[in-house]
C-alpha cells in the first residue's frame, strides 16, 4: 500500500494521502467469462424448458422456463457489468466503473420480485383450473434442467460472497435450481399419484424461497449504493484503532468508511497531530493500519495541524 506526499491547500498545512489498488482486473476478467458461459447454458436450457412446458402442459416447467428467461437476461446484464468494471477511470468517472456491478445486482433483485408475482398469479389460476400434464416429458426436461443449473451454479458460487454482481447472478441460478427441483418433484407426484395440484403448489413454494433471497440481495446492494459502512465493520472501532496507530496522532474525526463496489473499501478522515512535522509518519501509520487490519484499499487523509479547518465544525471562515 503506497502513501502519497501531502498536498498543500489554502489552509495552512492540511494534507491528503491517497492509496489505490487496481489489482482486480484479472479476477473480473475470469468472472466475466464464467458469466458468459452461464448465460449460454441458461439460454439453451430455458428454450428446452419452455418447449417442454408447452408440450407437457406443466406450469412448473413453464415457471422455471420463464424464470430462466429472466435469468438469461440477468446473466447477460451481469456479464456486461463485469466487462464495464474492467474499464479504467476517466475524466468523467474518476473512480472507474466498478460500481456498475452493484447497479446490476440491484436491478437483478428487483426483477425477481416481478417474477415472483407472475408465478403466484399463474399458480393460483392453475389451482382453480387444473389441466392435463404429460408427466413423463415433464420429468425428463426437468432433470436435464436441474443438471445444467447445478453446473452453472457451481461455476458462479465460488466468488458470490464478495461480488454483488455475481451474487445477483447466483441468486437467479439458485432460483433455477429450485425451480428444476420443484418440477422434478411435481412430475414424480403427478406420475405416481395423479396429484395435478403438486405442479402449482411447488411453483408457489419456489417463489417464496426466491422472494427471501431477492430481499437480502436488494438490501445488500442498496446499502452499498447508499455508501453505508461495509458489513462487519464498526466505524467506532476503526476510529479507536486510528487514534492509537501512531504516537503523533492527537485525534481523528470526520471518518467515513464505505464501499465503491463489493470488496472495494474506501475511507476519508481528518487527523490532528501533536506535531505537524510528523505528518509523513502519521500518514504511513494510518494507511498501513487501514489496509492490513480493515482491508481498506483507498484512503484519503487530511492533516489538521491545529484545530479542525472544516467550517461545519465551527471553524472561522477565511477569504
Amino acid at each position: 500500500m503506497s502513501v502519497a506526499s501531502p498536498h498543500h491547500h489554502e489552509h495552512p498545512h492540511p494534507a491528503d494521502a491517497h492509496d489505490h489498488d487496481h489489482d482486480h482486473a484479472p479476477h473480473a476478467s475470469v468472472r466475466g467469462r464464467k458469466l458468459l458461459l452461464a448465460f449460454v447454458l441458461t439460454t439453451l436450457t430455458m428454450l428446452a424448458e419452455v418447449a417442454g412446458g408447452l408440450w407437457s402442459g406443466s406450469l412448473a416447467l413453464l415457471t422455471d422456463g420463464g424464470h430462466m428467461m429472466v435469468d438469461a437476461l440477468a446473466l447477460l446484464m451481469a456479464f456486461v457489468g463485469a466487462r464495464m468494471a474492467l474499464r479504467p477511470a476517466d475524466a468523467r468517472r474518476s473512480y472507474g466503473y466498478g460500481r456498475m456491478e452493484v447497479l446490476v445486482g440491484f436491478v437483478n433483485a428487483l426483477s425477481q420480485f416481478v417474477l415472483v408475482a407472475w408465478v403466484a398469479w399463474e399458480a393460483v389460476q392453475r389451482l382453480l383450473h387444473p389441466g392435463e400434464i404429460l408427466s413423463g416429458m415433464m420429468l425428463i426436461v426437468a432433470i436435464i434442467g436441474l443438471l445444467v443449473n447445478l453446473l452453472v451454479l457451481r461455476s458462479l458460487h465460488g466468488h458470490a460472497h464478495d461480488d454483488v454482481n455475481l451474487a445477483g447472478a447466483s441468486l437467479h441460478v439458485l432460483g433455477d435450481v429450485l425451480g428444476s427441483v420443484a418440477a422434478v418433484l411435481a412430475a414424480l407426484a403427478i406420475r405416481a399419484f395423479g396429484w395435478l395440484w403438486a405442479d402449482p403448489v411447488l411453483s408457489l413454494l419456489v417463489a417464496v424461497l426466491i422472494l427471501g433471497s431477492a430481499w437480502r440481495l436488494l438490501r445488500r446492494s442498496a446499502h452499498i449504493l447508499l455508501e453505508g459502512v461495509p458489513d462487519g465493520m464498526d466505524s467506532a472501532e476503526v476510529e479507536a484503532a486510528l487514534r492509537g496507530a501512531d504516537a503523533s496522532i492527537r485525534g481523528i474525526h470526520h471518518l467515513h468508511v464505505w464501499q465503491l463496489a463489493s470488496g472495494s473499501r474506501m475511507a476519508t478522515l481528518h487527523a490532528e497531530l501533536h506535531d505537524p512535522a510528523a505528518a509523513a509518519q502519521a500518514l504511513r501509520a494510518i494507511n498501513c493500519l487501514l489496509g492490513e487490519r480493515f482491508g481498506i484499499e483507498h484512503v484519503t487523509v487530511q492533516i489538521d495541524p491545529e484545530a479542525c479547518l472544516d467550517q461545519s465544525r465551527g471553524c472561522a471562515g477565511h477569504g
